[in-house]
């Protein structure tokens, strides 16, 4: 047991610390999930045409800021501390959020999302930094799994709170709660200990971000795990962004959504606690190569199922194939992340800032794709789901062979 772990058991239960990481970490969560029920308010609000997916862009610039926020935050929690970076990004993220409830147009709106996001960066990019402090490896996956196990059942109550905020008031009113819940996460947080002595601090330079990033991208383990994550990130992006619009549009099932939408998180959440199970009786790189086959299979499933049916198949079997790929992606990325992470010792705190602005970026880059070609039907969602679920495949057995190379 380290200095972190023996710090925070003098101070929280282990409920509560692993309660309050979730929440820290589901401020993007609810960022995104709680608006998801007023998309076709804020297309009427700014003149989109309905069933326009314009709109998804709200989500994009908000993981765009989300993705370059992680590389910054993540470098000054090495040289402040975690927890003034933790309170740094919420307060980014609620002024944000009161600024987007007061957006004159959409490019306006597009912008404050991006700050938004940027600002929601330091609250995940501490919570990483927390679990990596206090545990390491195999130990550090179950540890994130339980803690993404909780925090992903927050979309079960997100869409159904912004719907309740949307019967007594506009949609404004969804932003000023969401700035709400950051204020009050900041006073609960209080209690939360620093887990980054003084000693072990490093000053913030733009060098270490460059050397960091050579040496994530000199490791090809570390970039074959990376780019896996990425792609089958971008998938998961695009079905956040428009999954609103495929319930509402293609099934007409919008007073539903709330309850489709958490169907989902619940499915996702069980399956990251299993997770936590599975590497207490499985090795995680046999875990990973099993896993990863089973979402390549459902992946191309769902891609096939798209084409056949002229991407109008029948609910049932639309969500039978979509949490197929929902469930292998919950089991694969706290585990990919692990193992992308092991060689980064030297410099881990910066690392895993590259890591994740990396998969952000990208993931946000192909989800954007995917929903740019939209046409009103889910052809192209399921090819989606099948190319970034072969490609990333790809990446992972590149990165295994590389690391085989060079180890002989």
């Amino acid at each position: 047991m380290n200095a972190a772990r023996d710090l925070i058991e003098k101070k929280l239960s282990h409920f509560e610390f692993t309660l309050m990481l979730s929440m820290t970490m589901a401020v993007g969560a609810i960022a995104i999930d709680m608006m998801l029920p007023a998309m076709g308010d804020i297309r009427e609000k700014f003149g989109l045409a309905e069933g326009s997916n314009e709109v998804a862009a709200i989500v994009t610039f908000f993981f765009l800021g989300l993705a370059a926020g992680q590389l910054v935050w993540g470098t000054i929690s090495d040289a402040l501390g975690r927890k003034k970076v933790l309170y740094m990004g919420l307060a980014v993220y609620i002024s944000a959020a009161i600024a987007g409830a007061m957006a004159p147009t959409l490019g306006v709106l597009l912008l404050v999302r991006f700050v938004w996001g940027f600002g929601a960066a330091g609250a995940r990019t501490v919570v990483q930094a927390i679990v990596r402090d206090t545990y390491v490896g195999t130990a550090m996956a179950r540890a994130m799994s339980f803690i993404l196990a909780v925090f992903v059942l927050v979309p079960i109550f997100a869409p159904t709170l912004g719907s309740a905020v949307l019967l007594i008031g506009p949609w404004e009113w969804i932003f000023l709660t969401m700035a709400l819940f950051g204020a009050g996460l900041a006073a609960w947080t209080i209690r939360m200990p620093e887990t980054h002595p003084v000693a072990d601090r490093i000053p913030f330079r733009i060098g270490r971000i460059l050397k960091a990033s050579r040496f994530v991208i000199s490791n090809p383990m570390t970039v074959g795990y990376t780019m896996a994550q990425a792609l089958i990130f971008g998938f998961f992006i695009s079905y956040l962004a428009s999954s609103q619009l495929i319930i509402e549009d293609i099934f007409g099932l919008e007073a539903w959504f709330p309850l489709i939408f958490g169907g989902t998180a619940v499915v996702m959440g069980v399956a990251m606690l299993a997770n936590t199970r599975l590497l207490k009786r499985v090795p995680l790189r046999p875990l990973i190569s099993s896993v990863f086959t089973f979402h390549v299979v459902a992946s191309l499933v769902l891609g096939a199922t798209m084409l056949v049916t002229d991407g109008h198949p029948p609910f049932a079997l639309f969500m039978v194939t979509l949490l197929a790929v929902l469930m292998g992606h919950s089991l694969l990325v706290p585990n990919l992340n692990a193992i992308a992470m092991i060689p980064m010792g030297p410099v881990a705190g910066t690392a895993a800032a590259v890591i994740g602005t990396t998969v952000t970026l990208i993931g946000a880059v192909i989800g954007a794709t995917i929903d740019r070609l939209y046409d009103g039907s889910l052809v192209y969602f399921g090819l989606g789901a099948a190319v970034t679920g072969v490609v990333g495949y790809g990446f992972m057995r590149w990165g295994d062979r590389a690391e085989a190379r060079t180890e002989v």
